[in-house]
């Protein structure tokens, strides 16, 4: 019998998060228990109708069913463009500054392929989201830690980054508003994490996936904002959160020219482009009217405080997050957060995300996604209060 032997690059990995919960619940499930899940970041809410319509005129035109551009439509290209102007300020080219993505995680993943070499050094936040270092590792690099705690307010600690790390470094992830602990960056952060990479040469890879979810007066601001962001890096944003689009499979980079036009090498390798019918869908997303966008925010504003307040009449020293649709929760002393998880998820049927799965540093913390209705949240509430 034929021996098949794993490459390492997959055996170092560990397990994917979000399949090994989807595997823990599934045996929940089967005992027969009615299962709330808080766990993954999937939006309950329904793509909106306008973007759908244009989806299926954009399918009946076989225009669409040819081999799209590898960078992207200049139709999505230029929206892109004007959305940035309009939402940020930013101007860019869409030519040159701009690619399409199959969803920002397929961006993030070939990143390091068009700039690391095997034993260069990538700096990781963590907890992250798990892609940043898998994606590390699958292009030989040197994942390196930042951790994000509490008493700097989740941002990393730069100046703790060793001199010699920093000099082997070529890229920086990072992500705001964050993933998992809900923190924002403000333009004095991004102004130091430009210094930092202008003086090491590392190139700047920002996931801005959540920037459309905020609350309260707070609004959330695009790296590139920043003076001399351009020059140093770029940033990946997604329609799947903002727009609810998340198995449309769209997204796209955005940033310094020449790493884009190493990201859309790879991509030229590795894929063939966005199916031109979705982009067509992206551009109505990206033009159309955002006033849906305020109701979207109220829903998830309103679970929020279902949760939050919900979860401190518990005992839950937890915050309000300012963005992003997680809350980030302190597990009760004298447990770990798998352990916690996995109590939640045996006996209050509520599925939530250990933090030690984004990351060592998110040991001691859960996840929570808004992602269920208000009901369907405050029954969440509920059960916790009963078991504990």
């Amino acid at each position: 019998m034929m021996k098949i032997e794993k490459a390492d690059r997959i055996k170092n990995l560990p397990p994917y998060l979000f399949a090994e919960i989807d595997r823990m619940t599934e045996e929940v499930k089967k005992k027969g228990k009615e299962i709330i899940d808080l766990g993954v970041g999937d939006p309950d809410l329904p793509t909106p109708q306008y973007i759908i319509d244009r989806l299926k005129d954009s399918c009946q035109d076989s225009v669409n069913h040819h081999y799209p551009s590898y960078s992207g439509m200049d139709d999505f290209r230029i929206s892109v463009t004007r959305w940035y102007q309009k939402r940020f300020g930013v101007k860019l080219d869409y030519k040159t500054e701009v690619v399409s993505l199959i969803g920002s995680k397929e961006g993030i993943a070939h990143i390091p392929l068009a700039f690391v070499n095997p034993g260069d050094q990538v700096l990781i936040p963590s907890p992250a989201y798990p892609v940043y270092n898998s994606a590390a590792l699958f292009a030989g690099g040197i994942p390196y830690v930042m951790p994000l705690l509490k008493k700097n307010n989740f941002l990393p600690d730069l100046a703790k980054i060793p001199p010699q790390v920093a000099r082997a470094a070529k890229l920086i992830f990072l992500n705001y508003p964050n993933n998992p602990t809900a923190a924002v960056a403000d333009k004095k952060f991004f102004s130091e994490v430009i210094r930092f990479a202008k003086k090491y040469q590392i190139i700047v890879c920002h996931d801005a996936a959540y920037t459309e979810l905020f609350f309260d007066d707070y609004r959330p601001i695009s790296f590139l904002e920043v003076e001399g962001a351009k020059e140093v890096g770029i940033e990946f944003h997604s329609l799947s959160k903002s727009f609810n689009m998340t198995g449309w499979r769209i997204g796209f980079a955005v940033g310094n020219s020449e790493v884009i036009e190493g990201l859309g090498k790879i991509k030229t390798n590795i894929d063939s482009g966005v199916f031109q019918a979705v982009q067509l869908a992206g551009v109505e997303a990206l033009e159309g009217d955002d006033t849906w966008l305020k109701e979207m925010r109220k829903i998830y504003q309103d679970r929020r405080d279902v949760l939050c307040r919900g979860l401190r009449k518990i005992g839950f020293k937890v915050e309000d997050p300012k963005a992003t649709f997680y809350v980030w929760i302190p597990v009760p002393p004298g447990r770990n957060s798998i352990e916690f998880a996995s109590f939640l998820l045996n006996e209050a049927g509520v599925v939530t995300t250990p933090g030690v799965g984004l990351g060592e540093y998110g040991e001691g913390y859960i996840r929570m996604a808004l992602t269920v209705s208000r009901e369907v949240m405050n029954k969440a509430v509920e059960r916790i209060r009963e078991v504990l």
